[in-house]
């Protein structure tokens, strides 16, 4: 029995609710599939946290997909820390123009990511063991249209692992909490330094979630 086979069956996926034909179209099915590994192989492998099982497409797949709203057609999007692959796989369903491709440092996350991707047959994905910061990922993967993350680091130190990896004009835009201007106002020096823009906070998602996903939206300048 494959691993795909083990911890997924028609049951087992979390039905989707009304938003998301809205935000995946005609392959509502393939996120409610990933939904289903994350509701189970996720929580057995402890990437999710069994208490998000009840809320895993407000609050993680649908809070993910809809940075969509923000990336440029065809663009080269890098996840960095992608862990369960969020945002990047609700991502790259959502928009098969993108090419998307994730960066995790752990064995573990690496294997499940590439196991997803395989049975989803997302061939807009890469999966890249390594961290940000170090030379073969930047030589894999740099010169990025758009850089993500979701729940990785303060927006400063987020900023010198992710900056590197956009193009000079790329963009940097990391999913954040509600304090998000905060953070971009108290961390400014840190952004100057590894050459940012002072950066601003987007809103996405307001007609598919009760509440919005906010994006801290930083351009590379040098």
């Amino acid at each position: 029995m494959s691993q795909s086979e083990e911890y997924l069956s028609p049951q087992d996926a979390p039905s989707p609710p009304p938003e998301a034909e809205t935000v995946f179209s005609d392959r509502t099915a393939l996120a409610s599939r990933y939904a289903g590994w994350l509701r189970d192989a996720g929580v057995v492998r402890g990437l999710i946290g069994p208490r998000e099982v009840d809320r895993l497409w407000e609050r993680h797949i649908l809070n993910s997909a809809v940075l969509g709203e923000v990336v440029e057609d065809g663009a080269r999007v890098v996840d960095v820390g992608s862990g369960a692959g969020l945002p990047g796989i609700p991502l790259a369903i959502a928009r098969p123009d993108l090419r998307v491709q994730l960066v995790e440092p752990l064995l573990r996350r690496v294997t499940f990511l590439n196991e997803v991707v395989a049975d989803l047959a997302l061939d807009n994905v890469e999966v890249f063991r390594g961290r940000a910061e170090e030379k073969d990922i930047a030589t894999a993967v740099g010169g990025a249209d758009v850089v993500t993350s979701r729940a990785v680091a303060p927006v400063g130190r987020l900023m010198g692992w992710s900056l590197p990896l956009a193009s000079v004009g790329g963009h940097v835009k990391a999913l954040k909490g509600s304090s998000a201007q905060e953070e971009l106002v108290r961390d400014a020096r840190e952004l100057t330094r590894a050459g940012g823009s002072a950066g601003t906070v987007l809103e996405v998602g307001a007609a598919v979630l009760s509440q919005p996903t906010f994006v801290v939206d930083v351009e590379r300048l040098r």
